[in-house]
């Protein structure tokens, strides 16, 4: 049909999609914050973490397959619950990774040309918003040379530090820590493995969507769990979790403590590259949600159009481009998103919720009741600044719909 997307990603290339938005620019900052929360259990809040990961990505993954469509959970809430919760979903998903976007562009400048940050940031969304409209398979080529890149950095910081005769293994636990610190540092270090989400709101552009997607989510959450892990051990064994949580740059100074200072550039390009990456992926995730919510008339319908050949939403990526664009040109987004991390959870919670109503089973069952539960629990943990914005942006995109819905009725 003329008005959808082209199936062209194999497992492989949705793999890669994920992990570019997973093991992004969050493992060059996330592990400081998650450190002043947990302190000695950071590991154990790192594996929090990735249990309540794997659980919303075992209900993606069981929804993507039966709703192979754009959209993620906005989809899925729709199908399952009902359209306000998949509207729910989709407002704050857009909301929350619109300003997500011009956060990363920001930290691109940063990182780039620091002093230039705004000019970078506008010059990075407007190339990567060309790179988009050209189609999805050339995305993911780019997303491929960028993760590799990352990954070897990465590499390149675990064994400097590992092989240093700074590193103890003493540094990787003890010290002080209770169950809210270790469920902030949870919640904290939740949002780097949340990029498995890009795989399931591109599953209208996968070949074989009941049978790819299933694979490459966990596939892909399991290759960030164990380099995230690695990462964060190596920085562990030299710094120790005092130091991480004193730190603005945890893996410049990781590798600086492991005397090997010459690698402090590498570090930052690799977390430029990084923040790239993410963006990359964000861009995606956000024009792919707003298609689908064009196409159910809660965004302008103009943005349902998909491009005749290149076969993109291509007014959706235009608009979330130049959103963007103004966002990082005329404000510093890089503080003020903590709406966006409750929001993620409480779109992990509708995924849940939707994926305990297809009833398959035991585990899957158990698995959306966990997943359900964890991203409660988490969300509830966030500091009260982050929950409380969070809330007010799902409050007034409750208020939008129901001002909508009397409207459409005339009452």
């Amino acid at each position: 049909m003329d008005n959808e997307l082209k199936r062209t990603l194999g497992v492989s290339d949705a793999v890669v999609v994920g992990l570019g938005a997973m093991v992004g620019a969050g493992i060059f900052a996330a592990l400081a914050p998650a450190a002043r929360a947990a302190g000695g259990a950071l590991l154990a809040a790192l594996a929090l973490a990735a249990f309540v990961a794997y659980c919303n990505a075992h209900s993606s993954a069981r929804l993507a397959a039966r709703y192979p469509a754009s959209g993620g959970t906005y989809v899925y809430g729709r199908e399952r619950l009902g359209p306000f919760w998949g509207y729910l979903a989709g407002w704050g998903f857009v909301v929350g990774k619109t300003a997500s976007c011009a956060a990363m562009a920001l930290t691109v400048g940063a990182y780039v040309w620091p002093g230039r940050e705004h000019a970078v940031a506008v010059a990075a969304v407007v190339a990567l918003t060309a790179a988009g409209y050209g189609g999805v398979q050339k995305s993911a080529r780019i997303a491929r040379l960028i993760v590799a890149a990352v990954l070897a950095v990465l590499a390149g910081v675990v064994v400097a530090c590992l092989t240093s005769p700074a590193a103890a293994a003493g540094r990787l636990g003890g010290g002080d820590w209770g169950v809210a610190g270790l469920l902030q540092g949870a919640g904290l270090l939740f949002f780097a493995f949340a990029g498995y989400a890009r795989i399931t709101t591109l599953g209208e552009e996968v070949r074989d969507p009941r049978r790819t997607i299933p694979r490459a989510v966990p596939l892909a959450l399991g290759i960030a769990l164990l380099v995230y892990a690695a990462v964060a051990v190596a920085a562990l064994s030299v710094l120790g979790a005092d130091g991480l949580a004193g730190s603005s740059a945890p893996l410049a100074d990781a590798v600086r403590a492991a005397g090997r200072p010459g690698l402090v550039p590498v570090v930052r390009v690799g977390a430029a590259l990084a923040a790239v990456g993410s963006l990359l992926a964000l861009v995606l995730g956000v024009s792919r949600t707003a298609l689908a919510m064009a196409r159910d008339g809660h965004l302008p319908r103009a943005l349902a159009a998909v491009h005749p050949r290149h076969r993109v939403p291509h007014r959706a990526e235009l608009a979330v481009g130049a959103v963007v664009a103004v966002l990082a040109a005329t404000a510093d987004l890089r503080g003020a998103i903590g709406f966006s991390s409750f929001g993620v959870l409480a779109y992990y919670a509708i995924a849940n919720a939707s994926a305990w109503t297809l009833g398959s089973g035991v585990k899957g069952r158990a698995v959306a009741a966990a997943g359900l539960s964890g991203c409660v629990l988490l969300a509830c943990a966030l500091p009260a600044a982050s929950a409380v914005s969070g809330a007010a942006v799902l409050a007034l995109g409750a208020l939008a719909y129901g001002v909508r819905g009397r409207f459409r009725s005339g009452s």
